[in-house]
């Protein structure tokens, strides 16, 4: 017995006419569904006319409208052997070329001026080929685009929307038509200069066709890519100049290589040079939200640039738009105007009569097979697909149990289960774990006795995305044939052909990859793929389906796609209508067995609760469910304690994209954004008094929340990390209760984890604004997760391990949470191993690779070896480090027992590893626990991570006491009875500063102090073989800084120093977190004696490595490219001059802090331009308060008020901004201050003349090319100012140098020999750096 509806129906053509006056001498030809089996029956048969019959009556009768039925045939007809079709579209065209004019009666256009014959000829020109009836007829011009209902409302909304704003978004499905709608609101605006911008280049040919039919009657507007159009961009930019416009279509793949992104290569400099009128980024969820993908969006973005966005599956771009920037066109919306049109157009032919239904069926593998569910009912794909070395499944006979159960014919609803079936789904994608499963699978089907008659395509595999998705979409094809009715294929994929590309003929897509937490996104994307329009042998695909195999998560990715904007357990009826639409076109059936059941509204918004619990912990806490509605309830005295938390802890940026649940982004309750939605939509003059007033208490309510939660996300985002590393002995729901939250932490941990200012206390009177419920069931789903990856491999825990950790936020950066990219990364490059990282470091991988550093590699990974990670907060050190050792233990058991080692000794290994060969040091208890967790799970086995207290005091001010500490095994380590115990390597990325309390400070402002220098110094007197951290590098290389003179001196002159690394950028190591000092990966070898060490620079992708020496005194040029230079000027300094650094005035030149004009307001006047001063009067430029918030200007002071540095003051100065002195992140603001004026420590001077021309000669000299550069040379602290910076020491008219009447560039290269090649870098840098 069938359970599934035939995929593929075929269909008929109908003309029908009504005798009224308003119809007189026309005819409608219109097409519907024709699904009887048997014989094709012939036209104007009896079977034909009763399905004609049948559709007319749907729309004619309700209005009691008598018609007559002229005339019925099939579409599907025979040409040269083959069976084709045509459909009523084609008909209508033909009449259309043919000069047959059109006629609409109330919302029906397609009804035509002629008569049965002609209409009937019509049909046969198209079966025949033509176009027309008459060939001297046809016309060569195009006919505008007919758009739809929601298309144009798309298009009015958008030219309304970027008239008044910048932005639009359209989350509009698949085979809406976006490129077509876009271009015609480019052509309706009249844009000058478009941009496409898409992740898949291969859409190229599309959006050509489509501008073709949009811009057919505008003959000013070009199109150009680098496949069609205009491929000169020159080209296009002259047209435009003169008066042409163009649209352009770009590659984002291909503009993320580019160096003026921080790509690699020099390219696309044109378009990133061009001021842009709009920009279309197509497919916007992919690849632009990544951090090269942002900055190509940020770069080509101008102040007036319009954006448009396009996205079927926009979940991750939602937050970033206002509402009235959204338009959405859904599934849902789809189906419902597929049916509208039918009962209002009177037979017009559907547009939306090819677009198929979906049905998904679920199967619940977990309850057949429940070794492979974990406590949370998701079923365990990857652990149920693993595969052992030879390629072969480790699990093999579930696995045929498994394809069994697809195709039991025992009165079962399977889908291959008898041969009915099995022809609906002739054609299916399937969907798996990875590679390796995928060609697997592939033999196994290929050896089955019902598989085994399916051509099976693995497209599952490694390469270029584009080319190998061209590659993967020929082999398909190829498989199907030209007739997709004799052939059966099976397509296995893990990623591939998901998204971009269509393949007609699927009609099932099997979902046998992915976790509980699948983004909705991407399962849309995938299950959408087989919705595909298709018509062959006159047989149209009206129904497909996708299968799953983890029932709860097809609930919550799909309660999720229903875009229920409610919290979790606060459903309104609304939501509940919403589920109800979307269940009613896109049914769940559950299926087991024989039996069938549908889903209901009640059992999706249990998992949408499910869904927020999961989006809270995915999202870091970053989200708005964590909070309740008392946040929108402040009176003005809890306004106040917000604003003082504030002023405590600083607003943090806003929340970031919130992944795929479409939630509030109002803030308010679901009947206050019901109420605000309801008010909006009224006119402005239609709203009385009491409305108007309501709408803007709602507005300032929403606010109020928004601006509430970025202050309390300071708090928020650190309590994942403490959540997962609590010690928990009894009741789980009892202790992770919000009550209990702060007693879960101890107080020397809470100090170091949360927020400075945020006590216990305080905390205690803002918890009260989160939502204990979802707190609670956050806290426990973090556990929960680490508690499920105890039971697999140790590969796989380790993967889930580092899931886990991708989800927690780094607060800020003195509590940056190494990512475990960074520790594979770092790791790897030192000590080589295994890594769990691709070559790229941006994918996981499944199964680590192996690599291997000379010399290293194999002494530091052994079963005998003990590393030491100094100071640990995640674990994640130690993680990689004791992965490491443990394989080498499992290869010696390979050895010793010649066999393949089992699960439970690899888990004694595992226990035996962190026993012996990993010590850790911990600052905190709470850092103690998060790191046992890490490294050992919820098992109760021995980990060495050991509580320091006191640490950094310790390692700071008796550091022998500490090396003494940790070299004893016996009384620290409990490890042995050795009291001076050998440690191989010391590995971690210590903390960088201490943040000095700002009482400790003499000008009310925040000082931070460097203590990395103290970890570094530790390891080195720890004397172990190999010691690689990382740490800020800029200043410590160039020697500068409070307490980096010796330390840098030494470091960089050791002969044990093997390599360094330095990333003048830090984002390019850690993506969110900035260090002006950028980074340094520092690797030793303590047995090395000999001098000089490997030197790695990386900077936008690129890396230089060469070997050189230990510079000595000599101050190491950091950028290599700049070694020419730096050699040149000093040689020339070395000879006849010195450095500027020499001659520049200290910080606290005239004692004047930052809040001296707090302190003092009676002292001082506000200056206005042009005042003559009074005697004893002088300038003073200082900030008006301490602080960020302060800002510099100029007030009068008398001149007694300056107690230092009074020898200064009546001479003339040039000073730059104290805060960024060289310029290296934006102008130094480089000024004269006259010889009448005094300054605050904002700013410094950099020398003092006695006349106004040596001022103004030294102020030009500063602003050459060489002596910018030459600023550039060093970091920017004040220390390291101008260390390499020339100076002639007289900068009068008649220094004996230069002329400073006539150019000074082309002199000053001449004075230090900078030749021509020199002289281009030296532009090449400063022009980048004015771009910024």
């Amino acid at each position: 017995m069938a359970t599934f509806d035939a995929a593929r129906n075929l269909r008929l053509i109908y003309i029908f006419a009504i005798a009224d006056e308003q119809h007189k001498d026309c005819v409608k030809i219109g097409e519907t569904t024709f699904n009887e089996e048997g014989d094709l029956p012939s036209a104007n048969s009896e079977v034909l006319n009763e399905v004609a019959h049948k559709r007319i009556k749907q729309y004619t009768q309700t209005a009691g409208i008598t018609y007559q039925l002229l005339h019925t045939e099939l579409t599907a007809y025979l040409s040269g052997g083959e069976v084709k079709s045509f459909n009523d579209k084609e008909v209508h065209s033909v009449l259309e070329r043919s000069g047959v004019k059109k006629k609409a009666f109330k919302g029906a256009t397609e009804w035509f001026c002629c008569d049965l014959e002609t209409a009937k000829k019509a049909i046969t020109a198209v079966k025949q080929g033509k176009t027309s009836l008459n060939a001297k007829d046809v016309t060569h011009s195009q006919n505008p685009i007919i758009f739809r209902p929601e298309q144009s409302e798309a298009i009015e909304r958008t030219e309304k929307q970027l008239k008044k704003g910048s932005q639009m978004l359209w989350n509009a499905k698949m085979r809406f038509g976006k490129t077509l709608c876009a271009l015609q609101v480019a052509k309706d605006l009249q844009m000058k200069r478009t941009l496409i911008v898409t992740h898949r280049p291969v859409v190229d040919v599309g959006w050509y066709e489509d501008f073709r039919k949009i811009f057919y009657d505008s003959p000013n507007y070009y199109y150009g890519s680098r496949a069609k159009g205009e491929n000169d961009f020159a080209s296009l930019e002259k047209l435009a100049n003169e008066g042409g416009n163009y649209v352009y279509f770009a590659s984002m793949q291909d503009m993320r290589g580019s160096k003026e992104v921080g790509g690699k290569f020099d390219k696309n400099n044109e378009l990133f040079s061009t001021t842009w009128d709009f920009l279309i980024v197509d497919e916007a969820h992919e690849g632009t939200q990544t951090e090269l993908g942002q900055s190509v969006i940020a770069h080509l973005k101008g102040t007036d640039t319009k954006v448009l966005r396009l996205s079927g599956t926009p979940f991750n771009l939602l937050d970033d738009h206002k509402e009235e920037e959204i338009f959405t066109w859904d599934y849902v919306m789809e189906q419902k105007a597929k049916i509208d049109w039918e009962i209002t157009h009177l037979g017009d032919a559907n547009p939306y009569a090819a677009l198929p239904a979906i049905h998904i069926y679920t199967y619940d593998l977990g309850r057949l097979m429940s070794e492979y569910s974990d406590d949370e009912k998701a079923f365990n794909f990857r652990e149920f697909f693993r595969t052992r070395e030879d390629g072969t499944f480790v699990h093999d006979k579930d696995i045929d149990r498994f394809l069994t159960l697809l195709c039991d014919d025992s009165e079962s609803f399977y889908p291959y289960a008898n041969d009915t079936f099995r022809k609906i789904f002739r054609h299916t994608l399937w969907i798996l774990p990875g590679v390796k499963a995928a060609r697997a699978l592939s033999t196994k089907l290929q050896h089955h006795p019902i598989f085994g008659a399916f051509k099976v395509v693995n497209v599952a595999g490694d390469g270029d995305e584009e080319e190998e998705s061209r590659d993967a979409l020929d082999l398909v094809n190829t498989a199907i044939g030209k007739d997709s009715d004799q052939s059966y294929t099976i397509t296995l994929s893990c990623g591939r052909l998901t998204t971009g590309v269509s393949i007609k003929p699927w009609t099932g897509v099997f979902m046998m990859a992915g976790a509980y937490s699948t983004s909705a996104a991407s399962y849309m994307q995938t299950i959408f793929r087989v919705q595909t329009p298709y018509t062959h042998n006159g047989r149209m695909k009206t129904d497909c389906y996708a299968f799953d195999f983890a029932p709860d998560r097809t609930l919550r990715v799909l309660a999720e796609s229903a875009k229920v904007s409610a919290k979790a357990g606060k459903q309104t009826e609304e939501d509940r209508k919403i589920l109800g639409d979307f269940l009613n076109f896109c049914p769940i059936i559950a299926i087991e067995g024989s039996q069938m059941k549908p889903y209901d509204v009640k059992t999706m918004l249990g998992q949408l609760k499910r869904a927020q619990i999961e989006k809270v912990v995915q999202c870091g806490f970053e989200d708005g469910a964590l909070y309740n509605d008392e946040l929108l309830k402040l009176t003005e005295v809890e306004l106040k304690d917000f604003s003082d938390l504030k002023a405590a802890i600083g607003k943090i940026k806003a929340m970031p994209q919130s992944g795929d649940i479409d939630i509030n982004k109002q803030g308010l309750t679901n009947e206050q954004y019901a109420e605000k939605e309801r008010l909006e939509k009224k006119k402005k003059k239609d709203l009385t008094t009491e409305e108007q007033a309501r709408l803007e208490e709602l507005k300032a309510l929403g606010s109020q929340r928004r601006e509430a939660i970025a202050i309390l996300r300071g708090i928020s985002i650190r309590m994942p990390l403490l959540l997962y590393g609590a010690e928990i002995k009894e009741d789980e729901d009892k202790e992770l209760a919000l009550d209990n939250f702060e007693n879960l932490v101890d107080d020397t941990s809470w100090e170091e984890f949360m927020p400075r200012g945020v006590t216990k206390e305080v905390f205690r009177r803002f918890k009260r604004y989160y939502d204990p419920d979802i707190f609670r069931e956050a806290g426990k789903r973090i556990r929960e997760m680490a508690r499920m990856a105890d039971k697999f491999t140790i590969e796989e825990r380790i993967s889930r391990i580092a899931a886990i950790f991708a989800t927690f936020r780094n607060p800020d950066k003195e509590t940056v949470l190494t990512p475990w990219r960074v520790v594979n990364r770092h790791l790897s490059d030192c000590l080589g191993g295994y890594c769990f990282m691709d070559e790229d470091f941006e994918q996981s991988l499944d199964v680590p690779r192996y690599v291997t550093q000379q010399g290293v590699t194999e002494e530091v990974f052994t079963p005998k070896s003990v590393i030491l990670e100094i100071n640990s907060k995640s674990g994640l050190y130690p993680l990689y480090a004791a992965y490491n050792i443990y394989r080498s233990r499992i290869e010696e058991a390979k050895k010793k027992y010649g066999e393949e080692v089992g699960r439970q000794l690899a888990l004694q290994l595992w226990d035996a590893t962190l026993e012996e060969n990993i010590l850790v040091v911990c600052k905190t208890p709470m850092a103690r626990s998060i790191t046992k967790r890490t490294l050992a799970g919820f098992r109760e086995t021995i980990v060495r991570a050991e509580y320091y207290p006191e640490l950094i005091e310790n390692i700071s001010k008796q550091p022998e006491s500490v090396v003494n500490m940790l070299h004893d095994g016996k009384r620290f380590w409990h490890f042995n009875d050795k009291e001076y115990m050998k440690i191989d390597a010391i590995i971690g990325n210590p903390p960088y500063q201490v943040t000095v309390a700002q009482k400790d400070t003499d000008n009310g402002q925040k000082r931070s102090a460097s203590i990395f220098q103290h970890f570094q110094t530790l390891a080195d007197k720890l004397s172990p073989r190999f010691i690689s951290l990382i740490y800020p590098g800029g200043r410590w290389i160039h020697q500068s800084g409070k307490g980096m003179a010796d330390f840098g001196y030494k470091q960089i002159n050791d002969k044990h120093l093997a390599r360094l690394h330095f990333y003048p950028i830090s984002t390019e190591i850690f993506n969110e977190v900035a260090i002006a000092d950028g980074l340094s990966v520092v690797f030793k070898d303590m047995r090395k004696t000999t001098q000089g060490f490997t030197y790695l620079y990386t900077k936008a992708g690129t890396t230089i490595q060469m070997q050189v020496a230990n510079p000595g005194k000599v101050l190491m040029t950091l950028d290599p490219t700049a070694a020419k230079v730096s050699e040149r000027i000093q040689h020339i300094v070395k000879e006849r001059f010195s450095y500027l650094h020499d001659s520049i005035l200290s910080q606290k030149l005239f004692s004047i802090e930052s809040d001296f004009v707090e302190r003092n307001p009676s002292l001082v006047r506000e200056y206005k331009e042009g005042e003559k001063l009074r005697e004893n009067e002088i300038k003073l430029f200082t900030n008006d308060k301490a602080g960020k918030a302060g800002r510099s200007q100029w007030y009068v002071v008398n001149e007694e008020v300056i107690t230092s540095g009074r020898e200064y003051l009546h001479k003339w100065k040039v000073i730059v901004s104290s805060a960024n002195a060289g310029g290296q992140k934006r102008s130094n603001q480089l000024a004269i201050v006259d010889n009448y004026s005094a300054f605050g420590r904002s700013r410094i001077a950099l020398k003092t003349f006695e006349t106004e021309r040596e001022a103004q000669n030294f102020f030009a000299y500063c602003q050459t090319d060489l002596i910018r550069y030459a600023f550039l040379l060093t970091d920017e602290a004040l220390t390291s100012l101008a260390k390499l910076v020339p100076d002639l020491k007289d900068y009068s008219d008649k220094n004996k140098y230069i002329d400073f009447s006539a150019d000074l560039n082309p002199q000053l290269f001449k004075l230090f020999e900078i030749n021509k090649e020199m002289q281009n870098l030296i532009t090449q840098v400063l022009l980048e750096k004015d771009k910024r």
